[in-house]
């Protein structure tokens, strides 16, 4: 799912290393069997990757069936509207890949990843609303979907850093949340505000691992604009708008309404916390989470709509790349044995993005992102996009 409208998915959405929750309906495929190939070529097989055309109101996939092994599919949107494309596992609770925000006339490319079994595509044009779903099935090619002998070395490596990274933010995040709604519901709004962005990125950085859980991910971190008729608000930006309410029409929230949202906030940052105590990661889900993390920033951190009442975009932005480097990082033992001339370009784009973040601090933070001037807020983007073109080639060169 993507910053801008992921939220308002009243089950939810993921990413790469996430898988998330979505309730897709309605279908509509065309429909040609793969042939069956060598697992390890794109799509499956040795056809190259399946295609998928998006439009207004149509979900077209050239398959309905795939050999197991590693899986391409590449996503053209044809319709008015930026769309998104998931691979939903069985349940439709999980997303097992996806690609987001993709332009009309753009095309993007998913690469992961699948054992045998049922799965569901879906296409959700204007990144809103239940979506488009079809059944896809993943037959068994016999193909062995780990990796093996040094490379499988190094996999482990990256499970073993990534799964680690995640248990020490969100225990920080644990720790974070309980100060800030401390504060919070004694009235201490000053403490509250400066506790907000600190907090949040013990979230924004592992985002698309917590996007995974869809039954908590829109009670945390929905927006206010992306909500879907009769879904009730709660989470993180329920309080944001009482600390920084608009200067009128806006009725403050009373001490037992503060209360009320700042419990269920801590209940479901505990419900994250235990669920991610044994999480393991795939290279493609550590690599299509770095991607994920870093369409989280194209899509509502650069546009400065994440953080509409506090305007601390900045922070959740930094958050979001550091969350993406550490997802690059652990993959850069096998990234350099498979692509060296790639890892390259990821160091020189993550070091030239940081360069200019860097050029927005103040103190231990960052300006309000309604500081800067449309020329920086271009020169984001541009830094942002420079990065992510290399960043969605790291899948593909590490499985």
């Amino acid at each position: 799912m993507t910053r801008p409208n992921r939220r308002s998915h009243t089950v939810p959405h993921a990413a790469p290393v996430a898988l998330i929750a979505l309730a897709v309906a309605g279908a509509l495929t065309a429909c040609t069997d793969n042939p069956t190939g060598s697992a390890g070529a794109a799509g499956g097989s040795g056809s190259g990757p399946l295609s998928v055309i998006s439009t207004d109101d149509a979900c077209q996939v050239s398959a309905t069936r795939a050999p197991s092994g590693t899986l391409s599919f590449a996503v053209r949107n044809e319709g008015s509207k930026v769309t998104e494309f998931y691979l939903l596992a069985q349940d439709k609770l999980r997303i097992v890949g996806e690609v987001e925000n993709i332009g009309p006339g753009l095309s993007r490319d998913l690469v992961l990843t699948a054992p045998p079994g049922t799965y569901y595509t879906a296409c959700k044009p204007g990144m809103t609303g239940p979506g488009i779903q079809a059944e896809f099935t993943v037959t068994d090619s016999g193909a062995v979907l780990e990796a093996s002998g040094a490379d499988a070395d190094l996999v482990a490596q990256a499970n073993t850093l990534y799964a680690a990274y995640v248990k020490d933010q969100t225990e920080q995040l644990v720790a974070r949340t309980d100060e800030f709604v401390a504060a919070y519901t004694a009235g201490i709004d000053d403490a509250a505000r400066a506790l907000y962005p600190v907090a949040r990125t013990h979230w924004e950085r592992i985002e698309t691992v917590a996007e995974s859980f869809g039954d908590i991910d829109p009670r945390m971190d929905a927006r206010e604009a992306d909500l879907e008729p009769g879904q009730t608000w709660t989470g993180w930006h329920v309080m944001e708008k009482d600390l920084w309410p608009p200067a009128s029409g806006y009725s403050a929230l009373t001490p037992a309404q503060r209360r009320e949202f700042a419990e269920l906030l801590v209940a479901d940052t505990e419900i994250l916390h235990d669920r991610t105590r044994s999480m393991s990661f795939t290279a493609d889900q550590i690599g299509n989470g770095a991607k994920g993390l870093l369409d989280e920033v194209a899509t509502g951190k650069v546009t400065g709509e994440e953080e509409a009442w506090s305007h601390t975009d900045l922070w959740d932005f930094q958050a979001n790349v550091d969350g993406a480097r550490v997802a690059w990082e652990g993959l850069r033992p096998l990234l350099t044995k498979r692509d060296a001339a790639l890892d390259t370009r990821l160091e020189q784009q993550f070091a030239a993005l940081q360069t200019l973040l860097d050029t927005h601090r103040r103190g231990e933070g960052f300006v309000s992102y309604t500081e800067l001037s449309p020329a920086e807020v271009k020169a984001l983007s541009d830094a942002v996009n420079a990065l992510g073109e290399p960043l969605s080639r790291l899948t593909a060169a590490v499985v």
